[in-house]
C-alpha cells in the first residue's frame, strides 16, 4: 500500500511531461487511470525495442513512463464513451492532462464542467505556457516541446562550452521538471482538500519551469545587469568546480572549499599554490591559470586513479555512461534500477526506479507499462455489473 494509495488519479496526458507527472503517482501507489485516445498514446510506437517492433506492445518510450498504469481508450467524440468519462471523474479524485489550451473546451470537458460532476476534483494541466486561468498570455495554445522550453526559459544560453553554440540539456528538463512541480502542486492540493473539502485547478507552464529552474542566471542578471552565458562546465562563482581530462575519460571536481582545495594541492604535490591562493576569491580571480595546473595534473592520471586519490578527502566523481550506470553497487542497492516484462517478447527490461525513498510507504514501479485498452473490462465493467444488479 503506497503513500497514494487512498487517490484516484484519471491521466488524460501523452508523450512525457504528463506521462511522468502521473508515473510519479503511481509509483507512490495511487490508482492511475490512463485515458488514450483511439490508436493510444503517441508514442506507443517510439523505439527502443528489445526485438521486433511488429511484435512488441510498445517500445522503450513508453515503458519507461507508464509503467504500473491501467489503460482504458475512449474517443470524446463518442457519446457512450464521453459519459464513460464523466462517470470515472464523479469519482475521481485527481485529473491530469497536457493538451493545448482550449482542447478540453472543445469536448465540453473543461474544469467547470468537470467540477460540477465533482465539486472536489483537483484538475491538473501540464502546457507549454500555462492557462488562462492562472494567467493569460499571448503564447497560450502554441505548441511547445522541451526544446522549445529549454530556448525561452534561458536553460540554453547557459548551457554548452563559452565559444560553442546553445546546447539542450541532454534529458528532455523542460518535460521532467515541469512534471516534477506539475506533481508537487496536485498534492499541495490535496493537502488543501483535506483541511477545506475545497477542489481546484493546479497548472504547471513549460516556459515558467524553465525559468525556475534557470535562478541563478535570474539572479545574476538583476544583481549586475548582465546576461549570464555559457561556462562549459565551470562555476560562475565557485572555483575549482569542473570537469577534467584524465587519460581514459574525465573525472569532476568540486573543490571550492579551501580545505578541499589544500587537499587538491597537496595530492599536487603542489602545496605552493595553497600558500599563493588562500582564499575564494584568490581563486576565482586566477581560475584560469589554476585550471590549467589541474588539467595538467588529472591528464596524467587514469580516472580511477584520480578519482581514489582524492575521494573521501574532496568532492569528486568519475563521468559515467550508461554502462558505467549499470555496473555501479549503488544503484542496485538503492534499487534504481527495476526490471519489468517487456509484451511481445520473452525478455525482461530494466527501467528508472523511483527517486524518493520512504521507510513505511516506499515507492517502487508497479509493474509494467499497459497494454491499450487493457483495462476496459476492469475498470467500466464492474460500473456496468453495479448497474445491472440495480436493476434485477
Amino acid at each position: 500500500m503506497g503513500a497514494l494509495s487512498n487517490l484516484r488519479v484519471i491521466d488524460l496526458t501523452q508523450v512525457l511531461a504528463g506521462p511522468y507527472c502521473t508515473m510519479l503517482l503511481a509509483d507512490m501507489g495511487a490508482d492511475v487511470v490512463k485515458i488514450e485516445r483511439p490508436g493510444g498514446d503517441l508514442i506507443r510506437s517510439n523505439p527502443p525495442f528489445v526485438d521486433d517492433a511488429e511484435e512488441e506492445a510498445y517500445g522503450g518510450y513508453f515503458q519507461s513512463v507508464n509503467r504500473g498504469k491501467r489503460s482504458l481508450e475512449l474517443d470524446f467524440n463518442d457519446d457512450e464513451d464521453r459519459e464513460d468519462f464523466l462517470s470515472l471523474v464523479e469519482e475521481a479524485d485527481i485529473v491530469v492532462e497536457n493538451y493545448r489550451s482550449g482542447t478540453m473546451e472543445k469536448y465540453d470537458l473543461g474544469y467547470e464542467t468537470l467540477k460540477e460532476r465533482n465539486p472536489q476534483l483537483i484538475y491538473s494541466s501540464i502546457r507549454g505556457f500555462g492557462d488562462p486561468r492562472t494567467g493569460e498570455t499571448h503564447r497560450q495554445g502554441q505548441p511547445s516541446f522541451d526544446l522549445i522550453a529549454q530556448a525561452l526559459g534561458g536553460v540554453m544560453e547557459i548551457t554548452g562550452q563559452a565559444e560553442g553554440p546553445p546546447t539542450k540539456v541532454g534529458p528532455g528538463i523542460g518535460d521532467l521538471f515541469t512534471a516534477t512541480l506539475n506533481c508537487i502542486g496536485i498534492l499541495a492540493a490535496v493537502n488543501h482538500r483535506e483541511q477545506t473539502g475545497e477542489g481546484q485547478y493546479v497548472d504547471t507552464a513549460m516556459y515558467d519551469a524553465m525559468l525556475s529552474m534557470t535562478e541563478r542566471a535570474i539572479y545574476q542578471h538583476s544583481y549586475t545587469g548582465d546576461p549570464p552565458s555559457r561556462r562549459g562546465n565551470s562555476h560562475p562563482t565557485l572555483f575549482p568546480y569542473d570537469a577534467f581530462e584524465t587519460r581514459d575519460g574525465y573525472a569532476v571536481v568540486a573543490a571550492f572549499g579551501t580545505n578541499h582545495w589544500n587537499e587538491v594541492c597537496a595530492a599536487m604535490d603542489r602545496e605552493d599554490l595553497a600558500d599563493d591562493y588562500p582564499t575564494a576569491a584568490d581563486r576565482l580571480e586566477h581560475r584560469e591559470a589554476l585550471r590549467e595546473e589541474i588539467a595538467a595534473w588529472a591528464a596524467d592520471l587514469e580516472t580511477e586513479e584520480l578519482v581514489e586519490t582524492l575521494e573521501g578527502r574532496v568532492p569528486v566523481a568519475p563521468v559515467q555512461n550508461t554502462d558505467d550506470i549499470f555496473d555501479d553497487p549503488h544503484v542496485k542497492d538503492r534499487e534504481m534500477l527495476v526490471p519489468v516484462e517487456q509484451p511481445g517478447s520473452n525478455e525482461t527490461v530494466e527501467i528508472a526506479g523511483s527517486p524518493i525513498k520512504m521507510t513505511e510507504t516506499p515507492p517502487e514501479p508497479h509493474g509494467r507499462a499497459p497494454l491499450l485498452d487493457e483495462h476496459r473490462e476492469e475498470i467500466l465493467g464492474s460500473e456496468t455489473d453495479v448497474e445491472t444488479a440495480a436493476d434485477d
